[in-house]
């Protein structure tokens, strides 16, 4: 059975990969399945976006569809950036533009509890969708720190971890990430699922 993944991003698709071959199923983007198809992300949360793009994908093909939204959750912001993460600062906004950004809304709060969230929307070729959630939580430092990964990683301070997601190693971070977790939530979901039929 296939899995096709809402996404051009090569490492999501390679992750997602490495984690459902064990049920059996075959992994590919979006572009492997001849979908070219852009997805205006509309949804006031996560999971509405997830699920949006997935059934943009999941319109044009026969396979089952796996679409994810994620973002980082300030919660002296009440929740910004949100679902506008990846647009917090603008169309075309670099990761350093996004983080100062932020860093300037900051400034003057104490609290600076943060969590990552990812929700994980799973189409299969009868229409049916389940919906999965993942969260690491942690908090906004006054300035990056680390050189690794992308996006907020280097103001982003894992509790769980000791250190920022971009002083962690990609195994480090993929281990307690938000997407991780989705995926886990979802892969135990779909193997109860097979495991009944």
């Amino acid at each position: 059975m296939n899995i096709v993944v809402a996404t051009k991003n090569k490492n999501k698709v390679l992750e997602i990969s490495k984690m459902f071959e064990p049920l059996g199923f075959n992994v590919m983007s979006q572009e492997e399945a001849g979908i070219d198809v852009d997805v205006e992300e509309t949804g006031d949360t996560f999971a509405k976006n997830a699920l949006i793009k997935a059934r943009a994908v999941a319109m044009l093909c026969d396979d089952c569809v796996l679409a994810d939204d994620s973002g980082l959750c300030v919660e002296a912001l009440d929740g910004r950036p949100g679902v506008h993460s990846a647009r917090y600062a603008g169309p075309g906004a670099t990761d350093l533009e996004k983080i100062e950004k932020l860093l300037l809304e900051m400034q003057d709060k104490m609290n600076r509890k943060a969590k990552f969230v990812t929700n994980i929307a799973f189409i299969f070729p009868d229409g049916h969708e389940l919906v999965t959630q993942g969260e690491v939580s942690g908090k906004i430092l006054k300035e990056p720190v680390g050189n690794n990964g992308f996006g907020y990683d280097p103001i982003f301070y894992s509790d769980e971890l000791g250190k920022t997601f971009a002083q962690a190693e990609m195994d480090e971070k993929n281990a307690i990430s938000h997407r991780g977790r989705a995926l886990s939530a979802l892969y135990d979901e779909l193997k109860e699922i097979l495991d009944k039929e």
